[in-house]
């Protein structure tokens, strides 16, 4: 990895101009601060969500500012099957001919508890959103990243998924599922150099899931979506042409 400071990064005006960019998850939290941020400097961004009508909000707030016009794809990872896949990716080489970048931010927690304790539906349920959607969502539109010349895949990672702890049962097996998918992925195109592929690890952040994983917690010692951009913008920027195979934290 080069010796830029990804948490200190300060992107320049139009970085992501003209790069088109997939965002999952891009409703809430992390992912909607991303589309925000990644349309903020220049980027065509693409939000995909369950949620219509908050992909709406974010899709009229990114034209009000003045910032390229966004799609939206209302998609249900959990649910989505082969056609719905293969029309996502119809529609965006029709639309715009290739992608930039993809950002896997969609997850569930599932349940906290002990394995021996976990519901096997949960179980299965974690393992697709967390891990099987990224990588049939990642394989299918594998010829438009290449298309682009140089695209970024970042994929979403957490402290858990790293280092195994009690009681986080399938999220953490899940995450350390992506990261190992991430490495396997970023062996794979390293030689091409074309396509690079990443993980990132948001940390302590202010979003539903954490206030869900830690119900106790005091909010505010907790930084906001807001405040851990720098990575990912470096992430998916010019600057970081040549980083594959890495997991980076925010925090």
């Amino acid at each position: 990895m080069n010796s830029i400071d990804h948490k200190k990064y300060q992107a320049i005006p139009d970085m992501l101009r003209d790069r088109v960019i997939l965002v999952t998850g891009a409703g809430d939290g992390i992912g909607r601060a991303c589309a925000k941020s990644f349309a903020q400097y220049g980027a065509t961004v693409i939000l995909l969500g369950r949620t219509v009508s908050k992909l709406e909000a974010l899709h009229d707030e990114i034209l009000e500012a003045g910032l390229a016009q966004p799609g939206i794809v209302p998609m249900d990872l959990l649910k989505a099957m082969a056609p719905e896949y293969l029309e996502l990716k119809d529609s965006l080489e029709k639309e715009y001919g290739c992608l930039h970048g993809l950002l896997h931010n969609a997850s569930i927690l599932g349940e906290r508890s002990p394995i021996e304790q976990q519901n096997i539906g949960t179980w299965h349920e974690v393992m697709h959103v967390n891990l099987t959607a990224p990588f049939v969502l990642t394989q299918t539109l594998f010829p438009l990243l290449r298309d682009s010349g140089d695209a970024s895949v970042v994929f979403t990672s957490s402290g858990v998924g790293r280092k195994g702890r009690a009681f986080w049962g399938a999220y953490a097996v899940s995450k350390f599922g992506t990261e190992g998918l991430s490495q396997v992925l970023a062996d794979e195109t390293s030689e091409a150099g074309k396509i690079r592929v990443n993980c990132i690890n948001p940390g302590k952040t202010r979003t539903k899931m954490r206030r869900t994983a830690y119900p106790a917690e005091d909010v505010n010692t907790l930084l906001t979506p807001e405040d851990i951009m720098a990575p990912y913008l470096y992430l998916m920027g010019p600057d970081s042409h040549g980083v594959t195979g890495q997991s980076i934290d925010c925090q």
